[in-house]
C-alpha cells in the first residue's frame, strides 16, 4: 500500500488528530523524572503505551532524543518501532535537508527500509531547493512511505523566507506547494508529499484546494491554534488536514489514563 492509503484507512478509523511526542526537559521535570537517558525512555515509552492503536499518526521530535546522545536515539529507534507494531504510523520530525549524496544518506536513514530510524514518514526542509529532495522523495515511494515538506511554518521568523517572492512573481512558499503539488498528481487516494501549513499562520492567500495530499498543522492546541483557525485557514473540507498537538496533551502525563482521556477530548472537538 502506498503512505498514503494507509494514512487514509488510518483516519477513517481513528480521525485526523496527529499527537507528538516531545520529551522536552519541562516536560521531564513536571513528569516527574530525570534529565537523563533513563527519564527519557519512560517519558517516551509511557507516551507509545498510550497514543498507540488509538491516534492515525503520532510524531515524535528527533532532536528532544539526540540531545541525549547515542542513548537518546536509541530510544527513538524503539519508539519507532514499537508505535510501528501497535499499527500506528510515524512521523519522524527531523526536518533534514541537503544535497546530493548527503540527503541520499538521510533519505536512507529515515526512509529506506531495514533502517532503523525509518518511521512511515519524515519532515524534510526544501529550502535547499525543491530538487534537492529528490533522493528524499524516490525512497519513500520506493518504499511506501511519505514526506512532509515544510511550507508555511508556525514560527513568526518563518516568513522573512516563505512569504518572499521569487522573480516569476511567487512566493517561496508557492513554488514549494506547486511541485509538491505536481508530484502528486494523478495519485489516488492522495499522494505521498505531504506540507506542514501552521495553524498559527494567520491570513495567507495561499490557495491550497489543489493540493493531492496530506497537511500537517502544527501550532494546534497549546501554540494557540484553535479549530476555528484550521477552518479559515484550510476551509470546510478538512480532509487530509492533521491537526498535531504535542504539549496539550503531554501535560497530563505521566498518568497513562490522563493522557488517553486528553486524546480523546482533543479528537471530539475536530
Amino acid at each position: 500500500m502506498t503512505f498514503g492509503e494507509r494514512l487514509t484507512k488510518a483516519v477513517e478509523v481513528y480521525g485526523p488528530l496527529c499527537v507528538g511526542i516531545d520529551p522536552h526537559p519541562s516536560l521531564l521535570d513536571a513528569w516527574g523524572l530525570s534529565r537523563t537517558a533513563e527519564g527519557l525512555e519512560r517519558f517516551a515509552l509511557t507516551a507509545v503505551e498510550a497514543f498507540g492503536g488509538r491516534v492515525s499518526m503520532v510524531k515524535p521530535q528527533a532532536a528532544f532524543f539526540e540531545a541525549y546522545g547515542s542513548r537518546g536515539v536509541a530510544v527513538l529507534e524503539r519508539v519507532i518501532s514499537e508505535l510501528r507494531d501497535s499499527g500506528t504510523l510515524v512521523l519522524v520530525d527531523a526536518k533534514r535537508g541537503d544535497i546530493g549524496s548527503t540527503m541520499a544518506a538521510y533519505a536512507e536513514a529515515y526512509l529506506g527500509e531495514g533502517s532503523p530510524l525509518a518511521g512511515d514518514a519524515v519532515t524534510v526542509s526544501p529550502f535547499l531547493g525543491f530538487g534537492s529532495l529528490q533522493p528524499a522523495l524516490d525512497t519513500a515511494r520506493a518504499n511506501g512511505r511519505g514526506v512532509f515538506v515544510l511550507a508555511l511554518t508556525s514560527n513568526p521568523e518563518g516568513a522573512e523566507v516563505q512569504r518572499s517572492v521569487a522573480p516569476d512573481g511567487r512566493t517561496v512558499a508557492r513554488t514549494i506547494i506547486d511541485f509538491a503539488t505536481a508530484r502528486n498528481s494523478g495519485i489516488s487516494p492522495c499522494g505521498d508529499v505531504g506540507l506542514v501549513v501552521g495553524a498559527t499562520i494567520g491570513e495567507t492567500d495561499v490557495d491550497l484546494s489543489g493540493f493531492n495530499g496530506p497537511i500537517l498543522a502544527p501550532g494546534f492546541g497549546a501554540q494557540g491554534g484553535s479549530v476555528a483557525d484550521l477552518k479559515r485557514l484550510f476551509g470546510p473540507d478538512m480532509r487530509n488536514v492533521f491537526p498535531t498537538s504535542s504539549r496539550d496533551v503531554l501535560r497530563h502525563g505521566p498518568d497513562v489514563s490522563s493522557l488517553v482521556s486528553a486524546v480523546q477530548r482533543v479528537q471530539e472537538s475536530l
